[in-house]
């Protein structure tokens, strides 16, 4: 499974306008595209950054899928504001314990190392990052890691029920977030804490 991100810095003005643009105008002209399956929106509503993923069954569907998406992006960039930037990922982890609820938030970690690592960062996840979530963290729905085996770069979203319990798990992430890094030799760009404003991603169990 592959996914494209597209990272937005939105207008706090146009919030409102481009979620419902991507619901009802992105996620019905996706559909159209063989080999989609599904979308998702990230919404920070106080800086105005936005991450709309889209996920795909394979590298070959993400490819060709290039050129359609263009001024299917373009549209929502309009209705957004600002400039787009573009990642494409392989998706190497995704659990859900239970259905993503309305009003559930997510944390997302950016990282890097050596490319030459990536089979070790991906491993570490899964067998001890994911599992500790579980044990640990009140209020855990899900989570996923996607990696860029080139450059070396990962992004994990961990969703939790609401604001509510992000909030309270939040030294208890830190600390998984730190041994993580420490066992699997990578560095920490950046984690940010976003609104999941629409969860459609169809992507299987993948532990």
């Amino acid at each position: 499974m592959f996914a494209r991100s597209t990272t937005l810095q939105a207008q706090l003005s146009a919030l409102e306008s481009g979620i419902a643009h991507v619901r009802d105008e992105v996620m019905p002209a996706l559909e159209d595209i063989p080999g989609c399956v599904g979308l998702s929106l990230l919404v920070d509503r106080h800086t105005g950054r936005c991450i709309v993923t889209t996920s795909w069954e394979s590298e070959d569907a993400l490819r060709a899928s290039a050129e359609r998406v263009i001024p299917i992006r373009d549209r929502a960039t309009e209705k957004f504001g600002g400039s787009p930037m573009v990642e494409e990922w392989e998706i190497a982890v995704m659990h859900r314990t239970h259905v993503t609820p309305r009003g559930a938030c997510a944390r997302v970690t950016w990282v890097k190392t050596d490319p030459s690592r990536i089979d070790s960062a991906i491993e570490v996840y899964r067998d001890h990052t994911l599992p500790g979530m579980e044990q640990q963290l009140d209020g855990f729905c899900s989570a996923s890691l996607m990696v860029n085996r080139s450059s070396g770069r990962a992004v994990s979203c961990t969703v939790y029920d609401n604001a509510e319990a992000m909030e309270r798990n939040r030294i208890a992430s830190a600390a998984l977030r730190v041994d993580a890094a420490r066992q699997a030799r990578v560095e920490a760009v950046d984690v940010r804490e976003f609104e999941l404003a629409l969860a459609h991603l169809r992507v299987p169990e993948l532990v």
